[in-house]
């Protein structure tokens, strides 16, 4: 199991949209209307997310760091110059793409007045339900043929973002190289190296441990907590046992 803590505020940006836009997919999936439901509370989400900020140049910007973290290697000997090209290719098709939406991308989802309409209704308890928005219960009971081309419509404008982000992460914890760690009495602190650059931790623990982690830290030191859990009814402790772990600095 993977635990994984955001060290800086574009990580948690990232996350976020990870978290979201694979719950879109999900969801987006199924022929359900309770299921296009959800992949449009979600969408709206992410709408927020990258309406706040430049979310698209902060991906864009990442992609350029990483490219460059990349053509480094290739004058490396032992390189595998077939992966490494096949990654570089990815990232510059992934930038390449954010360049060619520009900064307007999403006004097209902004000046839809269906989309707009759910979302102001979705600030109130129940508000999207049928007397309030008979609109909306008319266009989930289309097909769900018909839907999926308005839902793909709507993700085809935030796509690029959000499969970019998504590369970026996978990127990020495929180059970083698991330790074994100890935490003693259920606790572990470690401090940075000066240099380092680490945005994003990843604490695993096998399949069937009982434990979870709370991570709390910045970009110069954190600290995780190994918390036992039993039940919903009673506050997870941290453990007085020690705990063997995985840690990836990313």
């Amino acid at each position: 199991m993977h635990y994984e803590q955001p060290l800086s505020e574009r990580m948690r940006t990232f996350l976020r949209l990870e978290f979201l836009y694979q719950q879109t997919l999900y969801n987006g999936e199924r022929q359900a209307d309770w299921a296009t439901r959800a992949t449009i509370a979600t969408l709206l989400e992410i709408l927020a997310i990258l309406s706040r900020g430049d979310v698209r140049s902060d991906v864009h910007k990442e992609l350029d760091h990483q490219l460059g973290v990349l053509e480094r290697f290739q004058s490396k000997p032992g390189v595998d110059t077939g992966r490494l090209d096949s990654l570089i290719h990815n990232l510059a098709t992934s930038r390449d793409e954010l360049s060619r939406i520009g900064t307007a991308y999403l006004q097209p989802l902004k000046d839809c007045d269906f989309l707009n309409a759910v979302k102001h209704r979705s600030a109130i308890p129940g508000g999207t339900c049928e007397f309030d928005l008979p609109e909306y219960s008319h266009w989930l009971r289309q097909p769900y043929e018909r839907r999926q081309q308005d839902m793909d419509k709507w993700l085809g404008a935030i796509r690029p973002v959000c499969d970019a982000a998504t590369e970026l992460l996978w990127l990020m914890r495929e180059s970083a190289q698991p330790a074994e760690k100890m935490a003693i009495n259920g606790m572990y602190q470690h401090n940075m190296q000066k240099d380092g650059n680490c945005r994003l931790l990843r604490v695993s623990l096998q399949g069937n441990s009982s434990l979870f982690p709370e991570i709390s830290g910045s970009q110069h030191r954190f600290t995780v907590r190994f918390l036992e859990w039993s039940t919903i009814d009673r506050r997870a402790v941290q453990t007085g046992h020690d705990v063997p772990f995985k840690l990836s600095i990313c």
